[in-house]
């Protein structure tokens, strides 16, 4: 979403209307999820994407005429049938939410699409909360916004005061990670809440064979990437050369000094010993990481842990600690163990648990029942 915000930004400052679409809500199978955005600009460009195909395409054309005949927010419904979905080679049934939302005076909106972009370049988070059902009996609008800060600060509102509460503290929940939620409020609203931080930052506690099958992992999945090793020769641009540009060579528990540490922080130590371990264990339990993930076996890990009761780390950060790190895949390999910690820390990033996603015996049952029906139909 960001180069959707920042040509949001650049569209604004030069006072020229525009209409962001945004995937509210989904059921069933939809080839883009909640949070995915399209700008369609005045002269009917746009940057961003709903998912392509016919979906896209409805929504593109609503978004130019919402700009050439006027108009406030709207909330638009799609339902991806079966003939919708293989005109467009897709494998889809479900159906999709979205809100456009013209944006025809820059002073309404382009404050609070700067500090969006500043939240992804390492500002302060912030969330977008938008009003896509008003209560039962409320004159009050769609596209009613409320915008809401770290610190808890706001502007706008949703209608009032309770709602409004309700909303930040949802909005300082999301914030962590930069999710989103359609959020039914107890007073009948419905409320769309978008939050935004920078992006998820991996760094590496060591610079072995391990992080260094990692790290493109990671990159590829938009992470930002950060490695600490007090050797020079396992810290410098030829062993990760997709690392920002601060290359930590330092001990271990000064390293994180040097890095910018939030809850989108995700910190796997993988040292060349024990000792280095154990104080790197301690110093990224000491952050406000979000994950913090220690490799070895679990008697290391269980030394390392009744070290850090003992020197007063507190007891939910230690809790907290993913040790051994990783999921059960059986891997042994360096790339293997690299796949099994990169898909735990997606997990923890986007919500999953882990489990199979293969489909229950009833429904593959229910497949070969319809099979033989249309046979004996046919």
């Amino acid at each position: 979403m960001y180069d959707v915000f920042r040509e949001t930004v650049r569209v604004l400052g030069e006072d020229q209307p525009c209409v962001l679409a945004t995937v509210i809500r989904t059921k069933g199978s939809t080839p883009q999820k909640p949070g995915a955005k399209l700008l369609v600009r005045s002269d009917g460009s746009g940057v961003g994407t709903l998912g392509g195909g016919c979906v896209e395409g409805d929504i593109w054309f609503a978004a130019k005429m919402l700009l050439r005949e006027g108009g406030g927010p709207e909330v638009k419904d799609y339902f991806l049938n079966e003939e919708l979905a293989a005109r467009d080679g897709l494998v889809c049934g479900g159906t999709m939410y979205f809100l456009l939302d013209p944006i025809r005076n820059a002073r309404d909106f382009l404050p609070y699409a700067q500090e969006v972009v500043d939240a992804y370049e390492g500002g302060l988070p912030v969330a977008l909360a938008t009003l896509t059902k008003a209560p039962a009996g409320s004159a009050l609008p769609v596209g009613a916004q409320l915008f809401v800060r770290e610190n808890g600060s706001t502007e706008g509102t949703l209608g009032n005061a309770a709602r409004d509460e309700e909303t930040v503290k949802k909005s300082r929940e999301l914030m962590a990670y930069g999710k989103c939620e359609y959020l039914n409020t107890s007073d009948g609203a419905e409320v769309f809440v978008e939050a935004y931080t920078t992006p998820p930052t991996l760094v590496l506690m060591g610079g072995g064979h391990i992080s260094r099958a990692l790290a493109p992992l990671a990159h590829a999945v938009g992470f930002r990437l950060y490695v600490i090793d007090d050797r020079p020769e396992f810290a410098n641009r030829e062993r990760f050369p997709m690392a920002e540009d601060t290359q930590v060579v330092t001990s271990y528990d000064q390293g994180l000094a040097r890095i910018p540490v939030n809850t989108n922080t995700f910190i796997v130590i993988a040292t060349r010993g024990h000792r280095y371990d154990d104080a790197a264990t301690e110093a990224a339990a000491r952050t406000k990481a979000g994950y913090v993930g220690l490799l070895g076996s679990k008697r290391k890990s269980l030394l390392i842990l009744r070290e850090l009761y003992r020197k007063g780390v507190p007891e939910e950060r230690i809790q907290a600690i993913r040790s051994p790190v990783g999921l059960n895949i059986g891997g042994r390999t360096p790339e293997e163990i690299a796949m099994s910690i990169m898909a735990e820390i997606l997990m923890c990033r986007l919500g999953g648990d882990g489990r199979p996603m293969k489909m229950e015996p009833r429904l593959v049952r229910k497949a070969k029942e319809q099979a033989l029906e249309a046979v004996a139909g046919g």
